[in-house]
């Protein structure tokens, strides 16, 4: 299960929280289309959208719109809570051809193999009423695109970085608490982000750390690579990649060097590390703003605050797929192309706080102009628009999620929690991936 969505609920109920929040688990992540009797004695075609989570289109109001503009359809949602839950369902359904929904959703960890494997079963939207290439950040376009120029996904939200930080601690450390000035401490290098931690411990507040963790520290780093474990082969290469190399490196120093409070993310102690003022940084997606709001509480208020990460990285990100096996592809096809239009994914960001995966959407005033109250009115429109535009076009894999969660799991925990060498923590991560990925 990926970060992203184990922050789950907490946040649902904040105005910039997180895209996914909670929702029961379901049995199915379909649940196939119908078409039947509508208000006023006219038939309506009923289009599904199978996500999981609470997703954010539904609460976000826009299924409403547009079965409003559209009142010959009619949208019902299915969602399953978990994505681990959701995915292997959608694998099992588009092998069968059976039990699908109109609309399915696709976490990007999950959109690799799914584009790879599966998108000869999947309509090409970009050919899709009112679809537009331009309007998307190239990168995003990109994942969902098979190599013979189908574009089988598209784009609903993105996971660009900054990074989060208490201006109080930084002031009691002798370090700038100004945003543009914070940035520019570290701006252009992960490794000044190391040097800054080593001057914070120098005079750092009795009980703070630098970071919270060194596998945060991982996760961002490698997100701001083009190429991390696989390459453009589809060759797994995360063992030899300089990339990963280097990010493992840094990170590791700053376990070494005790600038991190050795906690693990989305769990009790995490949680707790915001609400106790434990830790003075942590690389935060747009995402999870709303969660360091509702786990710092009402004292972190104006404490904490936003700057650019060191470099553009991101973390985070769905898309919406049709089956060509669905009964109402055409009219699915338009849904889907409507829901990711620039000026719906801005009210999801305004709603929900999703930020868009669509450039476009970028000028709006609902983005432009976005502050968060919470961390000192930061302009996050601003800072993350600027983290997209210059994220990278990542190479994904079919098996990131396993690669990225053992490395930071069970190699990089071991380095900041247990005491254990950079290389015993390597060594352990890559036997684990090794036996994952049955090499």
């Amino acid at each position: 299960m990926s970060r992203r969505l184990t922050a789950c609920a907490a946040v649902a109920a904040l105005g910039t929280g997180l895209l996914v929040g909670c929702a029961s688990d379901g049995k199915d992540p379909g649940g196939g289309s119908t078409t039947g009797g509508g208000g006023g004695g006219g038939a309506k075609t009923t289009l599904t959208v199978g996500v999981f989570g609470a997703f954010g289109l539904k609460e976000a109001g826009l299924y409403d719109a547009y079965m409003k503009l559209h009142p010959d359809i009619e949208i019902k949602q299915t969602s399953i809570e978990r994505n681990e839950n959701y995915y292997s369902q959608l694998l099992t359904h588009l092998g069968s051809g059976s039990g699908l929904a109109d609309i399915q959703a696709v976490e990007v960890d999950n959109i690799a193999e799914i584009t790879a494997t599966q998108g000869a079963k999947l309509a090409d939207l970009s050919k899709a009423p009112g679809v537009s290439k331009a309007d998307f950040l190239p990168w995003k376009w990109a994942q969902a695109t098979t190599k013979d120029s189908r574009t089988v996904g598209l784009g609903t939200d993105i996971g660009p970085q900054g990074i989060c930080y208490r201006k109080d601690l930084f002031a009691k450390a002798g370090l700038p608490t100004d945003r543009e000035a914070v940035g520019r401490l570290w701006a252009g290098d992960w490794s000044k982000y190391l040097e800054v931690g080593k001057q914070y411990k120098a005079k750092a507040p009795a009980g703070s750390a630098f970071v919270d963790s060194a596998s945060g520290v991982l996760a961002s780093v490698t997100g701001s690579s083009a190429t991390r474990f696989y390459d453009a082969g589809g060759k797994v290469v995360y063992k030899t990649n300089p990339a990963v190399k280097q990010a493992w490196d840094t990170a590791a120093a700053f376990a070494t060097n005790g600038l991190t409070a050795r906690l693990q993310q989305f769990q009790a102690t995490w949680d707790q590390g915001f609400a106790n003022a434990s830790f003075a940084t942590v690389s935060c997606p747009a995402w999870m703003l709303g969660y360091i709001q509702d786990k710092a509480g009402a004292s972190g208020k104006d404490q904490w605050d936003v700057a650019a990460a060191p470099k553009p990285s991101n973390w985070g990100g769905s898309f919406l797929v049709v089956p060509s096996a669905g009964e109402h592809t055409a009219e699915a096809a338009k849904l889907a192309a409507w829901l990711t239009e620039p000026a719906q994914q801005a009210v999801l960001f305004e709603k929900r706080g999703s930020f868009p995966s669509a450039k476009a959407a970028y000028a709006l005033p609902s983005v432009a102009n976005a502050q968060h109250a919470y961390f000192a009115n930061a302009p996050i429109g601003q800072i993350f628009a600027k983290a997209a535009e210059g994220t990278p076009v990542q190479i994904l894999g079919p098996k990131d999620l396993i690669i990225s969660q053992n490395l930071a799991d069970i190699g990089m925990l071991q380095v900041d929690q247990k005491g254990k060498s950079p290389q015993q923590g390597w060594d352990a991560a890559v036997k684990a991936i090794d036996n994952a990925l049955d090499q």
